[in-house]
């Protein structure tokens, strides 16, 4: 039985072992230690942009509980995931279901993906008090995923306002930008709010009104904004473009890796660069210049380069 389901109750926790943190930056295996070089570059990078950029990624010194909503805590590995829409996050969400779920999921692709979703399958860091928060946030491994920051905002576009399913993304937020970014908009499509272009999308995102308004979206606010980085040391930083070899990693660190596996598959529909450059086309210079300048943290934080098909002004 234990063989079978090796997150069964004897063995789901780690006392008397090494930390995924330990392990990280005292690796006992030299398979690993290459690995933690490069991610000591990852994690340099990100101080090193929130130095530079101190007065805009600083605004505001203290992080309040709403802040922490998107970190996900494994008390049993001491673990905190903190998640990025459209950054493989339902997979990690099914992961860390599985690794805090004490027996009771062994096959992450075994979860339906709208399960993953619900708030109350996985703990998160601010239902904890502050004293406890602290606590996890100095002894907890803590990691995120990040990817290129313009493919991402090109995969929620798709996702959230090509697809006729999501009727709530549509009415919510498709109908806003209509009435906003169209002139003589249909009486349907102010109703439907279901086919917004790119064009208009991007025109809502940099539109000063909408800031002012209410914060992003996650599917398309800053990772930055969601994760925290300038005031959250994170351990580890994985990236889309190397999903599988990171996200492996993180679990050789918890000391599952000989049993858990992170879901992989082929998804043909999956945003590439092609199809982002493709997206940004027929946006204006200037257009893309502000556009620019809402994720150019992103950018340099975590070491993307300006997209050779941008025109910027």
């Amino acid at each position: 039985v234990m063989r079978r389901n090796p997150f069964g109750m004897d063995i789901c926790c780690r006392k008397g072992s090494r930390s995924p943190l330990q392990e990280l930056y005292n690796p006992t295996q030299v398979s690993l230690s290459n690995t933690a070089i490069l991610h000591q570059i990852r994690r340099d990078q990100v101080t090193d942009t929130c130095r530079v950029n101190s007065v805009s990624s600083r605004k505001r010194r203290v992080l309040t509980p709403n802040d922490l909503k998107h970190l996900v805590v494994d008390e049993d590995h001491e673990m905190i995931y903190c998640y990025v829409p459209k950054v493989a996050c339902t997979n990690w969400k099914r992961v860390m279901m599985v690794l805090t779920g004490r027996g009771k999921y062994s096959d992450p692709m075994e979860i339906p993906a709208n399960e993953a979703h619900v708030s109350s399958n996985l703990k998160t860091l601010n239902q904890y008090s502050i004293p406890e928060i602290n606590h996890r946030l100095k002894n907890y491994m803590k990691f995120l995923f990040v990817r290129e920051p313009f493919e991402r905002l090109v995969s929620a576009y798709r996702n959230k306002f090509t697809q006729k399913y999501n009727t709530s993304f549509h009415k919510r937020y498709g109908t806003k930008i209509v009435r906003r970014q169209r002139k003589n908009a249909t009486q349907e499509a102010l109703r439907k709010g279901d086919d917004v272009k790119f064009e208009e999308f991007v025109a809502y995102l940099i539109d000063p009104h909408t800031q002012r308004e209410e914060p992003f979206n996650e599917h398309w606010q800053t990772v930055y904004s969601l994760c925290h980085p300038c005031h959250i040391h994170y351990d580890l930083i994985g990236k889309y473009e190397t999903l599988e070899e990171d996200s492996n990693y993180v679990l050789q660190l918890a000391g599952v890796g000989n049993y858990l596996k992170f879901p992989t598959y082929a998804k043909s529909t999956r945003t590439t660069d092609e199809m982002t450059t493709e997206f940004f086309q027929n946006i204006s210079s200037l257009h893309q210049t502000q556009l620019y300048e809402v994720y150019k943290l992103d950018f340099l934080m975590f070491n993307y380069s300006v997209p050779s098909y941008l025109k910027l002004e």
